[in-house]
Parts: C-alpha cells; sequence; structure tokens
C-alpha cells in the first residue's frame, strides 16, 4: 500500500527532487535538439556568461539548459517548457499542423486540469481559448510574453543567487 510523502525520510525526498531535476533536463535537451534550439556550439568566457540578459540566457544552450536546471529544482519547469513549445509553435509553416499543436499545447499548458500547467491570469486564459477557434503562428503570443515575463521578473534574479548559475559561470571553457 502506498504511504503519504510525509513518511518518507527527508534523504529520499532531497534526492527524488535532484533525480527530477536532473531528468528533466535530459528531457528538455533531448526536447531542445529536436526543435533545433541547441545549435549555437560557441565558446564563452566566464566573462561573457557573467553579462547575459535574460534574452541571451535563452538564447545559448549552455545558458538554457542551466536555467532550466534551475526551474526543474523549484518544480516550475513548465514555464520554460511552455515558452519553448511556443517557439516552437510559432515556426510552424504547415496551417494543417497548427490545429493540432495548438491544441496539444493548450492542453498540456493552459487548460485548467493541464498536467503542466502555467501561471496565466483568467483573461488571458480567455484570450487564448478564443484564439485557439482560429489557431494562427501568434495565437499564443500574449500567454507567451505573460510566461516570459514571469520568468524574467521573478525566476531569473533568484538564478542568478543560485549555485546553479555560479556553476555555470565558473565552467571551464573548452
Amino acid at each position: 500500500m502506498c504511504r503519504s510523502l510525509e513518511h518518507l525520510p527527508i534523504t529520499c525526498l532531497e534526492r527524488a527532487k535532484e533525480l527530477k531535476a536532473r531528468f528533466g533536463s535530459f528531457l528538455l535537451k533531448q526536447e531542445l535538439n529536436v526543435m533545433g534550439h541547441l545549435q549555437k556550439t560557441d565558446k564563452l568566457t566566464a566573462e561573457d556568461r557573467q553579462k547575459w540578459s535574460f534574452h541571451e540566457l535563452l538564447a545559448h544552450k549552455e545558458g538554457l539548459c542551466s536555467f532550466t536546471t534551475f526551474l526543474a529544482s523549484e518544480y516550475s519547469e513548465e514555464n520554460i517548457a511552455f515558452y519553448l513549445a511556443c517557439e516552437d509553435y510559432r515556426s510552424t509553416k504547415s496551417s494543417s499542423k497548427l490545429c493540432a499543436k495548438a491544441r496539444k499545447i493548450y492542453e498540456e499548458f493552459i487548460a485548467s486540469d493541464a498536467p503542466r500547467e502555467v501561471n496565466l491570469d483568467h483573461e488571458t486564459r480567455n484570450i487564448t481559448l478564443k484564439n485557439m477557434e482560429q489557431p494562427t503562428p501568434s495565437c499564443f503570443s500574449l500567454a507567451q510574453s505573460k510566461i516570459y515575463t514571469l520568468m524574467e521578473k521573478d525566476c531569473y534574479p533568484r538564478f542568478l543567487k543560485s549555485t546553479v548559475y555560479q556553476e555555470l559561470i565558473t565552467q571551464h571553457v573548452g
């Protein structure tokens, strides 16, 4: 019979959190390779990494992977997953695929019972649902913008103080 989490030793819970973060980071790396976001292989110095803006962080594979690992450790990796899914959706050329992809993104991230529900206000959810009646490449733009701002204003400052960021800065190049 299944016991509640409170009966598990703290070390087990910490180890499970660590494994979840590592596994989530690995899965995201695989998704990013498929979507083409990990094509940059520029070598960076520690100084370059320290100067990154939030936008630059997301544009570089090392930064994106580190930020994703950080979000996973905070149990909020759905934010970056949603952002990247929207980026992939916007680049979809086939109008026949837009509807299916839109439905998948909505059901995974926006619906009230979504398995990876992102934190959006009621008005944004309604606008996004209305946009899905006639899916266009920009139908998630408002929701994506809200999540981007949330990550930039809330998560990014904490990331800059985290050990994950410190490890990113001190990584040896080459």
